[in-house]
């Protein structure tokens, strides 16, 4: 159970003579340990440190790589390379290549630049020519005003008084005018193109001659640009097969030295010495001291010990009193990907209860309920399997995979518990169907007497019904709806109670803590919850349950006064709004608890999207047979609305587990303000470690 709290954490100090500070920031590079608070200037006598006079040359480079490597598709090498090997590579060839990369990229943006300018000018061109009048007559009078564009109608033009030279054309079914007209009455004219939607063409002054041929005198040098523009583009793809491995390691090795390099900026230093500070584990407390004795005359780490009600991160008057430490996770493996989840709200407030394990287990299991089809998790974990083989050293790519493949499982087993493959039911069905087949799978089911195809049936209390296969789309439809929503009661509650955890040990943003403070800020609402479902289900159950529906009010509604006095002292509401909000907060739970039937209603539009596509699948057989091409029509048909539906079934049903999790869970108790720990130094990950 370690893994439901994040690593504790310790405060370093050390300190030692001013020419030791190169060994100790090699030092802290390979230990990858040390969260630096960065020195402030407050301590007299001290300054902070200057970065080395090489990493003005290095970061000049590192700019030039950075910029290389935005224009290509790298990937790094199959296996790591040595330190020796980049910097002869850098010193050797890489450098010209990235120069000659470089230049490339930007006569490819010098030739889409002209691309772009000569379509532009085709397209005016086009509308030009069917005026028939050579470009260079068409503006640069000194006494005429010329209007020259696009209009929505051409009779306006008979209804103008004044001398006028008029030209029309069309060209795409654009009605094309010129209008030439003496200076003091282009006001006048003016007004009324506008009154016809005038929109003017932009005659380029360097263009001169009839525009026919101007056209094709343009389409003949697109044409050779767009040859150049091809040439460029291979030539760049071919630099990317050549380079990029290398340049990837040797942005790799140029970051690691530029942060070595600059990293005398965090360092408070004096004439003869120096001082670092800042956040370790204190799991590794003891490799970094005894590391760090060779540079350092003096090291102490103190564990971090929070001050209860002063341990918030949030934004109130209370908050901030102490300084808190970042958050590092626990080493997990199996619920890493779920990493991902929780860095995407924010790592909890140190001390407070992290979620990952957590959502390790609910997350995959509100997703396969909602997908639920073993066709779509034999995709999905195929899809994950081919992500995480393509990873190589990406960590991020690796853990997106992993998660892919635990959301896979999670559908394939809840497909093979709903008795659906590609939204075909196997058991239980309204006509024959190929998934059919796999009734093998469910022995006890396909013989059983009873006509919903059960092997296996338990009525529980509270109206819950169990059942295997479980029928979501025919016979327990109203099953699942009612299993959601005490799905949904159940997930608060524990949110609650892991609420109720932090403030009794930790305490609030606005200083309170204990178990009065915990009773009143999470307790109260357990309290409402469980009230609240003994009224409905004494109002909206059995006649046998009657006689909860008054405790059950009377419990909601103490609730209520309770919220109000916790509203009123613990977060500094008015008596007089506390009265008011009490009541609609209240009320407001009951929403949050409902959502969760978005987890029903998903995965029945799943399933009908499914069904629609599996309509193709009887005619696609009578076709088949009688040797008709259609078939093939019919087939594809039916395999992109599968894909489509697995598409939609992996996109959907993500986006509102990710919702049941943030927002309808977390918010009942979550601080998401943990600033994320980021050591000193580096990882290696394509080129070794000196």
């Amino acid at each position: 159970m370690s893994s439901i709290k994040t690593q504790k954490m310790g405060r370093l100090i050390a300190a030692g003579v001013k020419n030791k500070i190169d060994d100790l920031i090699d030092a802290l590079a390979s230990l990858n340990a040390l969260h630096f608070i960065e020195y402030d200037g407050a301590e007299e006598g001290f300054e902070l440190g200057t970065p080395k006079d090489e990493a003005e040359v290095i970061g000049k480079r590192l700019n030039q790589l950075r910029s290389a490597a935005s224009i290509v598709n790298v990937s790094g090498p199959g296996e790591k390379v040595s330190a020796a090997q980049v910097r002869s590579d850098l010193d050797d060839s890489l450098t010209h290549a990235v120069e000659l990369l470089l230049e490339k990229s930007t006569n490819l943006d010098s030739v889409e630049n002209k691309l772009s300018s000569l379509k532009e000018n085709v397209a005016n061109l086009e509308l030009l020519a069917s005026l028939g009048i050579d470009v260079e007559l068409l503006s640069g009078y000194s006494n005429l005003s010329s209007f020259v564009g696009t209009v929505t109608d051409l009779e306006i033009f008979k209804e103008i008084e004044y001398d006028n030279i008029f030209f029309e054309g069309y060209s795409n079914k654009n009605k094309v005018i010129a209008v030439f007209v003496k200076t003091e009455n282009s006001h006048a004219i003016q007004s009324k193109l506008n009154a016809v939607g005038f929109q003017a063409v932009n005659i380029s002054t360097n263009l001169k001659g009839n525009p026919n041929n101007l056209l094709k005198e343009i389409h003949l040098e697109i044409l050779s640009l767009y040859k150049e523009k091809s040439s460029l583009s291979n030539e760049i793809d071919s630099w990317s097969n050549e380079f990029g491995p290398s340049l990837v390691c040797a942005l790799e090795l140029l970051e690691r030295e530029h942060d070595i390099l600059t990293a005398p900026v965090k360092i408070g230093v004096s004439e003869h010495a120096f001082f670092i500070d800042g956040w370790i584990e204190m799991s590794r407390s003891e490799e970094v001291k005894s590391i760090l004795s060779d540079s350092c005359l003096y090291t102490e780490v103190s564990p971090f010990v929070i001050e209860a009600g002063n341990g918030g991160h949030g934004h109130s008057d209370h908050s901030h009193k102490q300084e808190m430490p970042p958050i590092a996770y626990k080493n997990r493996k199996l619920s890493k990907p779920m990493e991902l989840l929780t860095d995407a709200v924010g790592r909890p407030a140190y001390g407070r209860i992290d979620p990952t394990l957590f959502m390790f287990v609910t997350y995959p299991i509100f997703f396969g309920m909602m997908l639920g089809d073993m066709a779509y998790g034999l995709i999905t974990i195929s899809l994950g399997v081919f992500i995480m083989s393509r990873a190589d050293s990406n960590e991020m790519m690796n853990l997106g995979g992993k998660f892919l493949v635990y959301i896979g499982l999670a559908t394939f087993g809840f497909g093979y518990l709903y008795a659906e493959f590609a939204g075909w039911e196997i058991i239980h069905p309204h006509h024959p169907n190929p998934a059919e087949a796999l009734s093998f799978l469910y022995p006890d089911a396909a013989l059983s007497s009873s006509h919903d195809y059960y092997a296996w049936h338990k009525s529980l209390p509270f109206g819950v019904e169990l059942a295997y296969p479980f029928h979501r789309v025919t016979s327990n439809l109203e099953d699942l709806i009612i299993l959601t929503i005490y799905l949904g009661f159940v997930h608060i509650i524990f949110g609650r109670l892991i609420g109720f955890r932090d403030v009794l040990f930790y305490g609030t943003d606005h200083g309170h803590v204990g178990f009065l403070a915990a009773f009143f800020e999470h307790g109260v609402w357990i309290v409402l919850l469980l009230g609240g479902f003994m009224f409905s289900y004494g109002y909206l159950g059995p006649s046998e349950a009657e006689g909860m529906m008054i405790p059950g009010a009377v419990i909601a509604i103490t609730a209520v006064f309770m919220l109000m006095w916790t509203l009123y002292n613990y977060h500094g509401i008015p008596l007089a709004i506390s009265l008011i909000l009490a009541p609609i907060e209240a009320i407001g739970m009951m929403p949050s608890v409902i959502s969760y039937v978005r987890i029903f209603a998903v995965g029945i539009v799943g399933v009908k999207i499914a069904e629609t596509g599996n309509m193709l699948w009887d005619p696609m057989k009578d076709a088949l047979l009688e040797y008709n091409p259609l078939a093939l029509v019919l087939f594809l048909g039916w395999l992109l609305v599968q894909l489509f539906a697995w598409g939609l079934g992996v996109f959907s049903p993500n986006i509102h587990a990710a919702r049941l999790h943030f927002v309808e869970w977390m918010r009942q108790y979550y601080d998401s303000s943990g600033e994320v720990f980021l050591p000193f130094g580096f990882r290696t990950r394509h080129v070794e470690v000196e």
